[in-house]
């Protein structure tokens, strides 16, 4: 793993924009992940951008943090590297510290230091879900963490706050793309091999397409870096659902993938418990974020999941 940038210039931006488009210098880090690729693609067009894998550029090494974003300079970081092995996270307890607390940390501080504005990104397992939650999580509701990959993400959260004055905190929930790995592609990939997939039933939050995420961190970039140090804090992003406290559950989310692959007359998606599915972490049984905090203070809607899912299962198709 690269914990250096290379040799000065560093790599060359995506592209390079007419000085006087209103276009901001962005670094996004993570490059390789599905989300870092989503707003890369949403970007790209408007703005000039850096985007750095993980490969070379390591934020656990507070030391790179500081010579990429020192010699970038740039006006907005994305950083969309994390660690995201919620089982694993379990056992590599250190490992998930360091990519999802201590690098946000590194990150914050290089940001702070030459007055850039830190776009971080955290998740739905800062909660814990507990049946007597009768409706969305907003951002000021108690977090309680149940296992390591929460809990590092929470600690980023903190960390992100309190280094960097100026900071946007985006939890997600759910993200899923044709890129990378996630439940989406691992539905797909099991429905052609199998007639029948056993999905959890009795866990609910609301899955979303890392390209509708992407488009709508894109249209809060254009916004005046003024306006966006001065809105600093939490926020929910988040699809909508047919019930915005009731969510979906997994099997209807696995239902609705296969149905609209063309699977659902030969592939059968059965409910099951989470009980009869035991996992090596805990995770929330309802974590339906709200996101009216961020349509009231960005002006911005996510449409509704089912659309959402129908527009990514065509991107898929337009490749194959």
């Amino acid at each position: 793993m690269t914990k250096t940038p290379p040799a000065s210039p560093c790599r060359k931006p995506l592209r390079t924009l007419d000085p006087t488009a209103n276009a901001v210098k962005i670094l996004i880090t993570g490059g390789d992940g599905q989300l870092a690729l989503a707003l890369a693609r949403a970007l790209r067009s408007a703005h000039e951008l850096t985007l750095v894998s993980r490969r070379e550029l390591d934020i656990t090494d507070a030391a790179a943090c500081q010579r990429w974003i020192g010699h970038v300079r740039p006006d907005v970081v994305l950083n969309a590297a994390a660690y995201t092995a919620v089982d694993r996270a379990e056992s590599e307890v250190d490992l998930a510290f360091a990519v999802n607390c201590d690098g946000p940390g590194h990150l914050a501080r290089a940001c702070a230091g030459v007055d850039a504005l830190l776009v971080h990104f955290s998740t739905d397992y800062v909660f814990d879900g507990h049946p007597s939650q009768r409706r969305a999580y907003r951002e000021d509701d108690a977090t309680a963490p149940l296992g390591v990959y929460g809990a590092s993400k929470l600690a980023g959260e903190q960390a992100v706050a309190s280094l960097c004055p100026a900071h946007l905190i985006f939890r997600l929930s759910w993200v899923y793309s044709n890129d990378g790995a996630n439940f989406y592609k691992t539905m797909l990939r099991l429905a052609g091999e199998r007639n029948e997939l056993r999905v959890v039933a009795d866990q609910w939050g609301v899955p979303n397409y890392a390209a509708d995420l992407a488009a709508t961190i894109a249209r809060i970039a254009t916004l005046p870096l003024d306006e966006l140090r001065a809105r600093r804090g939490v926020y929910h992003l988040s699809a909508t659902a047919e019930n915005p406290d009731h969510g979906v559950s997994w099997h209807a989310f696995a239902t609705a993938i296969v149905a609209g692959a063309g699977l659902g007359n030969r592939v059968a998606v059965t409910p099951i418990n989470t009980s009869d599915y035991p996992t090596a972490a805990r995770r929330p049984a309802f974590s339906v974020l709200d996101g009216e905090r961020a349509r009231k203070t960005f002006g911005l809607n996510l449409p509704d999941w089912r659309d959402a899912l129908i527009r990514c299962l065509a991107a898929r198709a337009s490749t194959r």
